[in-house]
This record gives structure tokens, C-alpha cells and sequence, in this order.
């Protein structure tokens, strides 16, 4: 991490603060910006739904499921599980509104999280889709455990991709949302000073780094990384490191199933899962299951096993 901040500084002095701040984040691989991809399979425009705070593509026929991307990430995050996933299922694919490039609509506003929690309800409850499958990855998990907690006849069971229910104990280790309050402040008010600039590649390349190891994937993070509505990031990721899910994990009664990146060069399986089994111990249904030599994304870095853990989660 600190050489990364040394390389921001050495390599361009009038890099902003921000710019850094952002950095830093990102090499606790919990910061990554994605950018809208061509969609893996063409769709007719009625198949999707525009909602307040996120739109919603819809694919295949059969059984429902629902995916949710992470912070600023698209739809287009989970292309390579599509061809697989829409021969039986019914996709519910979650776009943030301000992320892959989409008008931010209600996300110019506080209350993101509660907006999206809220639109995903609605979208369930409108189609009678009942209790149904929902993946997240990173901030898409965290919203996936809310909703299993404020609407839990709406989600069967979970496939939680590298998140926790408080991203604070892992950011600088801080013991609680109200602990998390100050530097969440500072990175929203940095992050969104960056809305209107160019995007440093130099960072992008960081985060690409940083939440990826193979270097297609990180080329594509990369790539995406400068293309997000920094308002809406900067809220978004202020509401999330500001909420703590860890009393309320005892009240989630779906199956919950947490896939955890992880490489010997950042502390070893055992290590890295010993964290996240004690962030979940108060879930009474987690299972906690490593992907080992893989960043972040993991679906990027470790396509063929994603697919098989996500097929085998959908059973």
C-alpha cells in the first residue's frame, strides 16, 4: 500500500490528494470502478427496467435469480457466467443508476443503499418472483444481506462475493459504523471532488492491480476504473463503510454462502478466511468457502471456478 502512495508521488507530484486517498483504498482491494461492457447476449429494450435507483436487465427463461455488482461496477460484471446461467434461469441483472455510465437518477441523493434495498423489493414483489436466489459481490453483498434481513421473503438464499457485513474492520480496522463516520466524510468529500476531472490512468492501473491478478482481468478493472459517476461512488462507499450488519446476522434466516479471495502473498488461506468466518460467526447459516489465487473479482480472475461454485450454489 505505502508503495503505491511513494509511486503516486514520485511518478506525478501534482497528483491529488484524493487521487491518493483512493489508492489506498484500493490496495486494501476493497475499491474498484467498472465501467458498462457490451452485455455477453443481446436483449430487446422491454427487457429492461428502469427504476429510481438502479435498472434492471432481464435474460433467459426458467427459475429467477437476481445479481447484484459491486461499488460503481456494472451489469456487465457477471458476462462470463451469462451463457451458462440464462439456459435455466430467469437473470435479474442489477445496474446501479450513475454506475457503467448511467444517468444516477435518485443517487444524487443520500440514502443509496436504502433506495436500492427499497427498488429491489419492488422488483420482486411486482413480478411475484418470491423468494429467490441473490448474488453480490463486494457492495452487491452487502446489499444482498440487507435485503435478506428487511425483506427476508424475498431471498432464498445468498452467494455473498467478497464483502463483509462492516468493511471497516478491514479498512484500518475500525471497531464500529460510528468509529467509521470521520474518514467515510473525508473519502466521500475527496471522491466526489474527483466528478468533472480527467481519472488518472496511473490510478486506474492501481486499482486495476490491486483488485485483480491476472492481467486481463486488472486491463479490464483498469479500463472501467475511469468511467463512474464519482458523486454517486463517493456516497455509496461513505454509506457503506458507515454500516454495520454484525448484530443483524443473527436474524438473517436464508443460507448464506460467502466466497473469499485469497493468495499466499496476502497472509494464506487459513488467515484470510479465519477473518471473514469471524465477521459472519453471528449468521447461523454461513458457509465460508476460499477461491484461492484470485483478487477481488474473483469471476474475472477465476472464471471457471466462479461459475462452478455459482452453479452449484443455484443447485
Amino acid at each position: 500500500m505505502n508503495r503505491i502512495v511513494r509511486c503516486l508521488r514520485r511518478r506525478d507530484n501534482r497528483l491529488p490528494s484524493f487521487a491518493i486517498l483512493i489508492a489506498l483504498l484500493a490496495a486494501n482491494g476493497f475499491f474498484q470502478h467498472a465501467h458498462a461492457a457490451p452485455a455477453a447476449v443481446a436483449t430487446p429494450a422491454d427487457t429492461l427496467v428502469q427504476m429510481n435507483h438502479i435498472s434492471v436487465q432481464m435474460l433467459g427463461r426458467g427459475s429467477p435469480v437476481v445479481l447484484i455488482p459491486g461499488l460503481s461496477s456494472p451489469r456487465a460484471t457477471w458476462d462470463g457466467v451469462l451463457p451458462e446461467l440464462i439456459k435455466s434461469h430467469r437473470v435479474y441483472l442489477v445496474q446501479v443508476n450513475g454506475f457503467g455510465g448511467d444517468d444516477p437518477r435518485g443517487n444524487l441523493q443520500p440514502g443509496i443503499l436504502d433506495g436500492i434495498v427499497a427498488d429491489l423489493h419492488a422488483l420482486i414483489e411486482s413480478r411475484k418472483l418470491g423468494a429467490v436466489p441473490v448474488i453480490g459481490h463486494s457492495m452487491g453483498g452487502l446489499l444482498a444481506l440487507r435485503l435478506a434481513r428487511e425483506h427476508p421473503a424475498d431471498v432464498q438464499k445468498a452467494l455473498i462475493v467478497d464483502a463483509l457485513p462492516f468493511l471497516g474492520a478491514v479498512w484500518g480496522g475500525l471497531p464500529s459504523a460510528d468509529a467509521a463516520k470521520a474518514p467515510a466524510e473525508m473519502m466521500r468529500a475527496q471522491m466526489t471532488g474527483l466528478y468533472g476531472k480527467p481519472f488518472p490512468d496511473m490510478l486506474a492501473q492501481s486499482i486495476g492491480r490491486q483488485n485483480a491478478l491476472k492481467p486481463a482481468s486488472q486491463a479490464k478493472v483498469a479500463d472501467w476504473s475511469a468511467h463512474a459517476d464519482m458523486r454517486v461512488s463517493g456516497q455509496a462507499v461513505y454509506e457503506d463503510l458507515t454500516t454495520d450488519l454484525r448484530a443483524e446476522l443473527p436474524k438473517i434466516t436464508a443460507p448464506i454462502t460467502v466466497l473469499v479471495p485469497w493468495t499466499e502473498a496476502r497472509g494464506g488461506e487459513e488467515k484470510i478466511l479465519g477473518l471473514y468466518r469471524a465477521q459472519y460467526a453471528g449468521a447461523p447459516r454461513a458457509t465460508i468457502r476460499g477461491v484461492g489465487d484470485s483478487g477481488h473479482f474473483i469471476m474475472l480472475d477465476q472464471p471457471a471456478v466462479f461459475e462452478r461454485a455459482l452453479m452449484a450454489f443455484l443447485g
